[in-house]
């Protein structure tokens, strides 16, 4: 397989491994309009991208004043996601005192996957959205620009390394696909082999030296990371795993990232969860819509480990920001 081949491969894997939310785009739960709930505001933003469409995110952020600018913590979300993929991670983090904004990401969200394969787009947009709310957002005093942290699931765990200094290297994935031919990212790769556009560039990642602390949640394509390709990501990263991921399985994606990095992450494997148990519990209607990422696991309380989840994220970016 050519480098040209193994970029476009590459980016088919993203929407494959980071999250398969649903076999067609399956309607949001519930609205988002602006409120208060326990403290902390909520509202929908919608922020230019200088020609490309505008890009959706939602922000939290606490209602009691503060004497000095709060860190802002930003998110990024799988495949097929879209900014409350996380909404409890997001109101827990803006309880506790941060600004917290998650973006959607242009067609890759479950009304739109034209872009799906985009991971160039993916860190981009991560950027606009910290230029927006640092330099453009109406209460952008209320954020400390020297203090911001990014939580990302799978193909946005993936997305915020990349961002934060990391270089994949996708020649990795002939071995890998070589090895492991049943794996559902290889098998995909071998679905799409006709896509490939032979002219197609190869991609820089842009990295954006504001981010200071990471969350990475079971991130995608994990094995492309070498020491080298992460040598530059010195910031200080908590890292999770799902004991029983079915999709991002053992010991391809979460520990090359653990064992490559510079400094040694703050390390959770979770036995018993499973990759689509980081996102939070399903109401009754995108159950209904979404059994994929939303059928229990057995034998697992998912409602308990996001309690136990968002506050050990809380403690880590506390830490660290």
């Amino acid at each position: 397989m050519n480098t040209v081949a193994l970029i476009a491969a590459a980016s088919i894997l993203l929407s494959a491994c980071a999250a398969t939310a649903a076999p067609a785009p399956v309607a949001p739960s519930q609205a988002f309009d602006p409120m208060i709930r326990d403290g902390v505001l909520s509202a929908r933003l919608s922020i230019p991208d200088s020609g490309q469409p505008v890009i959706e995110a939602g922000v939290w952020l606490p209602t009691e004043a503060a004497a000095e600018p709060r860190p802002l913590i930003v998110i990024s979300h799988g495949n097929g996601g879209d900014f409350r993929s996380h909404h409890d991670t997001a109101a827990a983090l803006a309880k506790a005192g941060f600004v917290v904004a998650a973006l959607t990401h242009t067609g890759d969200n479950w009304r739109d996957q034209s872009r799906a394969t985009d991971i160039v787009g993916r860190t981009r947009q991560l950027s606009v959205l910290i230029d927006y709310m640092t330099k453009d957002w109406s209460a952008r005093a209320g954020i400390d620009a020297g203090r911001i942290g990014a939580f990302g699931f799978s193909a946005g765990g993936f997305t915020v390394l990349a961002a934060a200094g990391g270089d994949p290297d996708l020649g990795r994935l002939t071995d890998h696909c070589s090895a492991n031919p049943g794996f559902y990212d290889c098998r995909l790769i071998g679905q799409h082999a006709g896509t490939v556009k032979e002219a197609a560039p190869a991609p820089r990642l842009p990295h954006d030296a504001r981010l200071k602390a990471l969350v990475v949640a079971a991130p995608a394509l994990g094995f492309t990371f070498t020491k080298d390709g992460l040598r530059n990501v010195t910031q200080p990263i908590q890292l999770w795993q799902a004991g029983a991921d079915q999709i991002l399985p053992a010991p391809f994606y979460v520990e090359p990232v653990r064992d490559a990095l510079p400094t040694p992450p703050e390390y959770h494997r979770v036995e018993g969860a499973t990759h689509f148990d980081f996102l939070p519990p399903c109401s009754p209607k995108l159950a209904a819509g979404a059994p994929l990422i939303c059928t229990p696991t057995p034998g697992f309380d998912r409602a308990a480990f996001h309690d136990a989840l968002n506050d050990e994220v809380i403690r880590f970016f506390k830490a660290q920001l």
